[in-house]
């Protein structure tokens, strides 16, 4: 294994199927995948907009720190940003589309994230499914969280199941089962870590971990991770993370949880000292209590594929645009970037 500025070469690395034969089992892959977290949770399909105002608050601003694609246009008012993720969008359209409790949405987030380190992981061109679904108040429970979890780690399963059906040299290496642990109980099993230390050291036990309640402070005084604080409760919230033979690491393949009511989204703004968003028009209708509660999160479509067809890099199974460096060192190894 070549570990150099972040990216990582397998020695010996086999693509195993050609272009044309990967771009036919990409498809294969989400479309399949699709339907079944379709079924699984109960989910319509619906479109979602590229770009959204500033001024409506619903853009999404992950970590706090990445700077959006930010521009303005001919006939509309106000800056535009295209979205780096549907999180508040989703809750929004739930009500619009008058969705009823136990059913929801799903939908194909595209997004550009350009203060990306790009590494096999890492690509500044997003893709992913973006999904949400309305339920009670006496729902926002760890119980309803790990639950929704479970259905969707069994349609990853599923899916896996129907592509080493389809193509023979693929291999299974999905556990029977997902394992939950806590950021607080992951500190303390390995308190000389660092977080993403910590990451790599249970996945690679188990296989496949959803680590819950990032966002807040640890014991510790650290954080596990950091999150938006308007759209994630962060008591009921966490990553999945699959363990990758490939790369030898944890690959996260979905950040979810049971979204903010009125008392944690303030909580929460106060914090992060940004309370001032409280007067942007998504979170003046959260606070007065005008938007439904609901579960949801995202799942990425490019590194489901990486998994299910076991390829080393985003840039195999997703177009976009990589440094010559990297395009000249992959070639070298037979890892084709598209």
């Amino acid at each position: 294994m070549i570990k150099e500025r972040g990216l990582i070469i397998p020695e010996e690395y086999d693509a195993k199927y050609s272009i044309k034969e990967t771009e036919e089992a990409i498809k294969f892959v989400k479309d399949n995948f699709e339907r079944k977290l379709a079924r699984e949770l109960t989910l319509e399909r619906v479109s979602a907009p590229l770009f959204v105002t500033v001024a409506s608050g619903l853009n999404d601003n992950l970590n706090g720190t990445e700077r959006a694609v930010q521009f303005d246009a001919l006939d509309i008012d106000g800056e535009l940003q295209i979205v780096q993720s549907l999180a508040k969008w989703k809750r929004y359209a739930l009500k619009l589309y008058d969705f009823e409790e136990e059913c929801g949405l799903y939908t194909d987030m595209n997004a550009i994230r350009r203060d990306e380190t790009l590494d096999n992981l890492h690509s500044i061109y997003v893709d992913q499914w973006d999904w949400e679904k309305v339920i009670s108040k006496e729902e926002r429970t760890i119980e309803t969280l790990k639950t929704t979890v479970k259905k969707i780690y069994k349609a990853l399963k599923d899916t896996e199941e129907l592509v080493c059906e389809k193509y023979s040299k693929l291999t299974k290496t999905l556990p029977a089962e997902i394992t939950f642990i806590s950021s607080e109980e992951l500190l303390k099993r390995y308190p000389d870590k660092t977080a993403k230390e910590r990451e790599q050291l249970i996945t690679k036990e188990y296989g496949a971990v959803f680590i819950m309640q990032i966002g807040g402070k640890l014991s510790d005084g650290t954080k596990h991770d950091n999150r938006a604080p308007d759209y994630d409760d962060w008591e009921l919230n966490g990553d999945i993370l699959i363990w990758f033979d490939i790369l030898d690491c944890a690959v996260e393949i979905s950040s979810m949880g049971i979204r903010v009511d009125e008392e944690s989204m303030k909580k929460q703004l106060e914090i992060a000292d940004c309370i001032d968003r409280s007067e942007l028009e998504y979170h003046k209708a959260l606070l007065n209590g005008n938007l439904p509660y609901t579960i949801g999160g995202g799942i990425g479509q490019s590194r489901l594929c990486m998994l299910l067809l076991e390829r080393a890099h985003i840039g195999e199974v997703q177009s976009s645009i990589w440094p010559n460096d990297m395009r000249e060192k992959c070639a070298e190894k037979g890892i084709l970037l598209l």
